[in-house]
């Protein structure tokens, strides 16, 4: 089964990470966030949105959103495929081909991705289809929705169907 990610850059909703967490424990996927974050950890809503899947949250903290690209860099030179999920691109959902290990990279609620981030893999970005003139779709709906598209193409491996 391939080990995909789902990346949070900055958070600032603990509902949405918790959520967030809580697909990735029942999809076997990793959960990466990326500081600073608008909430603590520690937090009763950031439990409370987890529930009881904190404990089995494959997380990886790191401190800035360049450590994190550090990391990504490593990660595509050894075949990951990483997509960036902005509204802000032409490039659909309906475009992608995934394959392999798949990590999903999401900017903060308010803000979305970092300006230096998308200008440094315009190729890689991919927004999910929505009506002209409307913002964005909530982070945690944004995740699962291209979680499972990326599960879809890679056949479900290992969930039960």
């Amino acid at each position: 089964m391939a080990k995909n990610h789902l990346v949070l850059i900055e958070p600032e909703i603990p509902y949405n990470t918790g959520n967030i967490a809580r697909t990735c424990v029942v999809t076997g996927s990793a959960l990466h966030l990326v500081r600073p974050f608008g909430f603590r950890l520690t937090s009763r809503q950031i439990e409370r949105a987890g529930m009881d899947y904190w404990d089995k949250v494959d997380v990886t903290i790191w401190d800035s959103w360049q450590e994190f690209a550090t990391f990504a860099d490593e990660k595509e030179r050894t075949g990951t495929q990483i997509l960036y999920v902005e509204t802000r691109t032409p490039h659909s959902l309906g475009d992608l081909v995934a394959s392999g290990e798949v990590m999903m990279v999401f900017g903060s609620e308010s803000s979305g991705l970092p300006q230096a981030m998308m200008d440094a893999h315009p190729e890689r970005l991919l927004r999910i289809p929505m009506l002209p003139g409307q913002r964005s779709l909530n982070l945690s709906n944004s995740a699962a929705i291209v979680l499972y598209e990326v599960l879809r193409q890679q056949g479900y491996e290992g969930l039960t169907q």
